[in-house]
């Protein structure tokens, strides 16, 4: 029986293929993933770049999106630290308690990561689906180089709230 995780997929547009990829790693693992992230069909997209959708209605539609989700994964590709959705995205994560798990894209640097998974991640993984679930599951909390080799945590570890 396949395991099923409910995750929002934070990205960059241009890293759709990337997502569809992951989500086919994962399930030949027998892990099926939910993905609750915005993927914009080219008009809805048009309309995005030309600015013609307030800040606002992104917000909304953003938080709905991702409030079901248990896990938010950060897509890291070579444009993601760019991308101010990407780090509002994963300040949200990081209000709404949600565990911020970062992946390397094929071709994705230490240099790519977005400076609120820097601050906020719980780990950070390679292309690997072990290590992927695993840390989607809370067992590794670990940070990874692209290569999959250990990297040192990108933060001072967290304290709860109450």
């Amino acid at each position: 029986m396949a395991s099923r995780r409910h995750v929002f997929i934070s990205h960059h547009h241009a890293d759709d293929g990337h997502v569809d990829k992951l989500t086919a790693v994962l399930a030949r693992r027998g892990y099926e993933i939910r993905n609750s992230s915005i993927r914009a069909k080219p008009a809805n997209q048009r309309r995005l770049d030309e600015g013609r959708v307030s800040d606002g209605t992104i917000e909304r539609l953003l938080r709905m999106k991702m409030s079901w989700a248990s896990t938010v994964i950060v897509l890291i590709g070579k444009r993601t630290h760019e991308r101010r959705w990407v780090d509002w995205e994963i300040k949200l994560a990081n209000r709404l308690g949600k565990r911020i798990v970062g992946v390397y894209a094929r071709g994705g640097t230490e240099a790519d990561i977005p400076p609120a998974l820097k601050k906020y991640g719980d780990a950070i993984k390679n292309w690997n689906a072990e290590s992927v679930i695993s840390a989607i599951e809370g067992a590794d909390s670990s940070f990874e180089a692209p290569d999959g080799s250990p990297a040192p945590p990108l933060h001072a570890g967290t304290t709860s709230r109450c």
